[in-house]
């Protein structure tokens, strides 16, 4: 069902993804939430949080921007990764007493949403790299 809907939109933008959107709000807790962490954090796990939820919209985007299905799809997967890595470090502030267990739920629970949506995504444009999705996104590709 979610495939049907997406293949009948025509987005003029990655950032009209719901999926892209949800990992910005993501990267914005993260940086919100690692303000909070000891100053000696600072080139540590505060880095790599911040760094990895960067990472998540940034490889949708450049996902978006590639010439076709299978090759957007390596950077789906990159930022699918980056969303455990960042599950990771979340679980381990808790456990290093940088969080308290209502943060870790937050970060978790927005963690969990992007994976559902990105692996929706990603099963998508598996089906369009199979030639199972006759409509395809179209998305605004400047150039």
């Amino acid at each position: 069902m979610v495939i049907s809907l997406l293949a009948m939109t025509t987005l003029k933008s990655y950032m009209d993804l719901d999926v892209w959107k949800k990992s910005c709000e993501l990267t914005k807790l993260v940086y919100e939430t690692t303000k909070l962490f000891p100053a000696d954090e600072q080139f540590g796990l505060t880095s790599q949080m911040r760094r990895a939820s960067v990472s998540v919209p940034s490889n949708i985007a450049e996902g978006c921007g590639r010439n076709g299905p299978k090759d957007s799809m390596r950077f789906f997967y990159i930022a699918r990764g980056g969303l455990y890595e960042i599950e990771t470090q979340t679980l381990l502030s808790n456990q290093l007493n940088f969080i308290d267990a209502v943060t870790q739920q937050q970060i978790l629970e927005r963690i969990i949403e992007c994976k559902k949506l990105l692996n929706g995504f990603i099963n998508y444009h598996q089906k369009l790299s199979e030639g199972k999705v006759t409509e395809p996104i179209e998305y605004y590709k400047e150039g």
